[in-house]
């Protein structure tokens, strides 16, 4: 007979080792539900995508000192990561990130990017060639909605400025909740969706 106590440690082992094998993935705050996101998408204006005249990443300035001398790079790097060390600049030492765009695990901070999971040029194009610096840099540098993500850097790198309509995560099981973030990031800053993009986006949530 097994007894209690015995049972309790078996299970609490088989709990450890699962945790081992499955890494945490990054998660932002505010990723809405199915139901909400699909209610905020269709609240969205629907329109071409604009002139990309007079765009440059300048005028979104980012990785603003955040805390200290953590500047918002450093703090998702912590926020996203396991593990995370630091030294005097904030900057990541040590550690390990899992990329849910595409299932890897990475133990060097220079593997990582910190995605804009709206693009910068995506959001000019939409409607933020309109804003304020003020208001560019605080969407560059969003920690309260689900708009930085820690991810492999060279995955960051070939989605670039693209919209759902032209690049989604290779990792297809984690599309359900990319477009929720997506979404809810377009609706928080009143930004517009092209009719493709709208589209994606909705096969996208038919996953979840």
């Amino acid at each position: 007979m097994v007894t209690k106590t015995r049972a309790g440690a078996v299970l609490a082992a088989l709990i450890a080792v699962f945790a081992l094998a499955t890494p945490a993935a990054a998660t932002p705050p505010g990723i809405p539900s199915e139901a909400t996101a699909r209610a905020e998408l269709g609240g969205l204006a629907v329109r071409a995508d604009g002139s990309m005249t007079g765009y440059s990443r300048d005028k979104f300035p980012h990785w603003v000192i955040i805390s200290g001398a953590c500047d918002t790079r450093e703090t998702v790097l912590k926020r996203d990561g396991s593990g995370v060390g630091t030294n005097s600049s904030c900057q990541a030492t040590s550690g390990s990130w899992y990329s849910p765009y595409d299932g890897a695990t990475w133990s060097a901070a220079s593997d990582v990017d910190i995605d804009h999971v709206v693009p910068l040029a995506a959001a000019w194009r939409s409607g933020a060639s309109g804003w304020t610096t003020t208001k560019r840099q605080q969407f560059a540098n969003d920690l309260s909605h689900p708009q930085l993500i820690a991810v492999t850097d060279n995955v960051n790198q070939s989605k670039g400025d693209k919209g759902p309509e032209s690049w989604k995560p290779p990792a297809s099981g984690y599309w359900c909740t990319y477009a929720k973030m997506w979404t809810r990031v377009k609706y928080t800053y009143g930004l517009s969706v092209n009719s493709s993009e709208k589209s994606a986006l909705l096969g996208m949530l038919d996953r979840c």
